[in-house]
């Protein structure tokens, strides 16, 4: 049983796990020169980041979100739960109780990019680069109406 809930301070660095766990499973198109240096930004930030987290029966965090302002700025649930249900569980979560319409993903993850539109959101345009300003597209995606 999946169950979603606010972050606590005491899951930050599960959540660096599961945000490792995801990018080592789904962004191997990434440089390693470039996953270092993401890494290290996401540490620098992540476990004092208010997020939307995804727990076990047990309160282990399986994945976790980040929302704003209608956007979904980032959802990550750790590889070994992979087709489990624990991403569609935050993406309809976002949808229903926090009014998310709205995300990025990167044009490289074709599985992520999949699973969005099986959840209802279409490509609406696209940026040539990531938010640092490397040369990862992103491919910008609206829920359907």
């Amino acid at each position: 049983m999946i169950s979603i809930r606010p972050s606590r301070p005491t899951d930050g660095e599960r959540a660096l796990e599961i945000w490792a766990s995801a990018v080592d499973a789904t962004h191997d198109f990434l440089s390693p020169e470039d996953r270092l240096a993401i890494g290290k930004e996401v540490a620098g930030f992540l476990p004092g980041t208010p997020m939307t987290v995804a727990v076990d029966a047990s309160d282990r965090a399986l994945g976790f979100m980040i929302v704003d302002d209608g956007s979904i700025e980032a959802l990550f649930v750790d590889a070994a739960c992979h087709g489990q249900g624990v991403g569609k569980a935050l993406i309809e979560h976002a949808i229903q109780a926090l009014g998310a319409h709205r995300l990025e993903v990167n044009e490289q993850n074709a599985r992520a990019r999949g699973f969005y539109c099986r959840m209802a959101f279409a490509e609406i345009g696209r940026k040539e680069m990531d938010g640092q300003g490397r040369p990862y597209p992103l491919i910008l995606m609206e829920l359907r109406s």
